[in-house]
């Protein structure tokens, strides 16, 4: 394992940023050895296994069978690997999600490839969320579910299968336990069954939103001209990876104390649910160390980016954003001109909610969630119909929109003039000019998402 010698960390604060600098503030290991303490003071030889050497193997031999759509893809995969056989020292397990838009594309390969690196793997295909369930609750024997396929149980033309979602959601954090009542001697009994456990899910489109936003997602993609893979054969192959496996297990097992202690960088971008999900994977890259501390960071960093480039919102956030839009430099737009603009979009769904379109009550019910109501506007030319001003949307623009690029210019311009325009504020209070499209300029927002 790369680093620091042990005996130069001895007397250092204890951060506890990596491997070298968590043992040396943990008391279960001795600065000047590499075996393990036990609590009675005995010794317990731990194997010296050089994790960022384990995991470049581990990678290598990935690529051998797996055609990945970017280099990000691969360091999440060996990361999510190598997490699995650490279930214990964490708090929160991402979900990998293996997807592609055709079949054909390299997922169940993957699925295949991670069942043999992984500890107990349960490979499955349209297996019920009960019998799932029995096998994660023996948490003695937990398995590592890899689940192919999904795209039957939660795709279009599924049911909603909710009972193998909320297990997947709850599953995610350690100590989620699902109640469960049976028949014994003509009695209704009671259980808790634990869904704690490492899962990865491969299929087609994508998985509902509650599984997405717990995942670490591949998005696989059919083979171009001159991407090739070698041949997987079980029974060439197979040993090798049983060896990999089992290397895994014994670097894991060296690093079980240090795991649940280590405290990961995380990237400015990573923040609330993301941190959950990065977490363990950017906790082992640290325990590894060599140069997977800034691989995984910077995996971590692009996932994140590409997740958001390509997620999609939901309706309301679309409205909000929509109506941005629509409002332009306007302060104020009428009901009727807002629905206008918004149905001119045939790209929108507003044509087709539900074989409805939307109209004044949708909209009013739809933002008022937000806390947006609609009231009695005055416009240029005098009449005062119902409408929406700019200045309500601001809240919410902040809250669920990004900011557009002009508003950090107006922002920075505010500062800047902010004594000058303290010094005229009464005058322009008083003689606050009419803008083109009507209103007044004081109620100009600065949406700042």
């Amino acid at each position: 394992m790369s680093g620091m010698d042990l005996n130069e960390k001895a007397g250092a604060a204890p951060t506890a940023t990596g491997p070298d600098d968590a043992k040396s503030s943990n008391p279960a290991f001795s600065p000047n050895t590499n075996e393990e303490i036990t609590p009675e003071g005995d010794t317990s030889g731990v194997v010296s296994i050089d994790g960022a050497d384990l995991l470049n193997r581990v990678r290598d031999f990935a690529n051998r069978f797996i055609c990945y759509p970017s280099e990000t893809a691969s360091i999440v995969h060996v990361l999510w690997v190598a997490h699995a056989h650490l279930m214990d020292a964490w708090f929160s397990t991402p979900r990998l999600a293996v997807l592609s838009p055709e079949p054909g594309s390299g997922k169940s390969r993957v699925l295949e490839i991670t069942a043999l690196l992984v500890p107990n793997p349960l490979l499955s295909v349209n297996s019920s969320a009960s019998f799932i369930l029995r096998m994660i609750a023996d948490q003695e024997n937990r398995p590592t579910v890899l689940y192919d396929e999904i795209d039957a149980i939660f795709g279009p033309n599924a049911r909603g299968n909710e009972d193998l979602r909320a297990m997947i959601n709850a599953g995610y954090r350690r100590g989620a336990m699902i109640g469960r009542c049976y028949m014994e001697k003509g009695k209704v009994l009671t259980e808790q069954l634990s869904t704690y456990a490492a899962v990865a899910l491969g299929g087609l489109g994508n998985l509902p939103d509650t599984i997405m936003s717990r995942s670490v997602i591949i998005r696989m993609r059919k083979r171009g001209p001159g991407e090739e893979v070698e041949p997987f054969r079980p029974h060439l192959h197979e040993p090798p990876a049983s060896a990999l496996c089992d290397e895994l297990a014994a670097w894991a097992a060296s690093m079980s104390t240090l795991a649940a202690t280590v405290q990961p960088l995380l990237p400015d971008s990573i923040a609330d649910r993301n941190a959950d999900v990065w977490g363990p994977l950017l906790a082992v890259a640290e325990l590894a160390g060599g140069e997977w501390p800034a691989l995984a960071r910077q995996a971590a960093t692009e996932a994140v980016r590409s997740a958001k480039a390509n997620d999609k919102p939901s309706l309301p956030v679309q409205l909000l954003a929509d109506i941005r839009a629509c409002f332009g430099d306007r302060d104020r737009l009428t009901t009727a001109d807002l629905l206008d603009k918004l149905l001119s979009d045939e790209e929108a769904p507003w044509g087709d909610l539900g074989r409805r379109k939307l109209d004044a009550r949708i909209l009013a019910r739809m933002l008022g969630e937000h806390g947006i109501k609609s009231s009695t506007i005055r416009m240029p030319n005098g009449s005062t119909p119902k409408g929406y001003m700019r200045g309500s949307f601001h809240d919410a623009w902040r809250r669920y929109l990004p900011p557009l690029e002009a508003d950090a210019t107006s922002e920075t311009d505010a500062t800047n003039q902010e004594s000058a325009n303290k010094t005229v504020a009464s005058s322009v209070a008083d003689e606050t000019a009419v803008s083109p499209c009507g209103g007044t300029s004081e109620d100009v927002a600065e949406p700042k998402g």
